[in-house]
């Protein structure tokens, strides 16, 4: 048995819980390598990732390089002597980056590959009505999420839960996973099967705020997995017109109800305390939103303070 010396590459909250999950094991991690800080919010003050706040507390060695390429970071990553690299939600790695330690360097998606390759893997699964997904584990090569698979862990997709529990559970499915590929790896038991390739695999693309944006000429159902496959972040989000008033409204949860309403699709029909908008298979009921300007709100808030007229839409 060889023992592990791990470098761990990641960057966001999904990447903590796999890296405490390593620590908590006993398992000896060398190096840990975030992104850059950079400015965020309105104020633009300086925002350090999930995982450098992780390994500062930690008083883990910490990297962060801006270019994987440079020779003082390839010098400082060679000289921490780490015999495997593990990667969750980071970015591509050089071929002279991946293929540095002796065991390899693997990678943990959050998909049953070789389906929903990419950034987005959660958010899409549930906007494309999946009623499974899982976790895939996979040593890195020279494209994205490609390389060949060690294990996968597969869970059910509910109806109505939304990417925010979704990513929680499938963090905690990573930590199993991580935890059994890194017994295999340490006891020389690693098997593994090369991703086949096929014209119907379904890809996780990058969100963007086209690709955010509710169509309503879709049927009831896409709608509803759309918004529940992007809340809580980045949020669907459309127009809403009454009037000479427009509004790029938020949209975080709905339910979908099979009752139609007596209006053209779009139209949106409000009461003191509900908003309903009518879609081609019935109508969505609008439970929490955020207009611009305002907090998010359930929309019995947001109508105590606020009329829309019977000529509102959203489009």
């Amino acid at each position: 048995m060889e023992k592990l010396r791990i470098v761990f590459m990641g960057t966001p909250e999904f990447a903590v819980g796999i890296l405490d999950t390593i620590i908590k094991n006993n398992h000896e991690v060398v190096g840990v390598i975030t992104a850059a800080d950079k400015p965020a919010g309105r104020g633009q003050k300086i925002k350090y990732s999930a995982v450098k706040e992780y390994a500062l507390e930690h008083q883990l060695h910490l990297l962060q390089p801006t270019n994987l390429k440079d020779e003082q970071f390839l010098e400082e990553l060679k000289s921490l002597n780490a015999n495997l690299q593990v990667v969750v939600a980071f970015r591509m790695l050089p071929e002279v980056v991946w293929k540095m330690p002796k065991l390899g360097t693997f990678n943990l998606h959050a998909s049953l590959l070789p389906n929903y390759r990419g950034a987005a893997p959660i958010n899409w699964a549930i906007i494309n009505g999946e009623t499974k997904t899982g976790v895939t584990t996979f040593f890195i090569d020279d494209k994205i999420d490609t390389g060949a698979m060690i294990l996968s862990k597969e869970t059910p997709i509910s109806i109505s839960e939304n990417a925010g529990v979704l990513h929680d559970r499938l963090m905690d499915l990573g930590c199993v996973a991580v935890t059994e590929t890194l017994a295999l790896i340490e006891k020389g038991a690693v098997t593994t099967t090369i991703q086949e390739d096929s014209s119907d695999i379904k890809t996780a693309y990058k969100l963007n705020k086209d690709n955010c944006k509710i169509d309503f000429s879709k049927s009831g159902s896409e709608i509803y997995n759309l918004i529940r496959g992007l809340s809580p972040y980045p949020s669907a989000w459309c127009t809403i017109v009454d009037g000479a008033t427009e509004w790029s409204v938020k949209i975080y949860e709905a339910k979908l109800v099979p009752e139609t309403l007596p209006l053209p699709v779009g139209s949106i029909q409000t009461t003191k305390k509900e908003m309903k908008i009518a879609v081609k298979d019935g109508h969505l009921e609008i439970i929490s939103l955020q207009f611009p300007g305002k907090k998010r709100m359930n929309t019995a808030e947001l109508l105590n303070g606020m009329t829309l007229s019977d000529a509102a839409k959203a489009v």
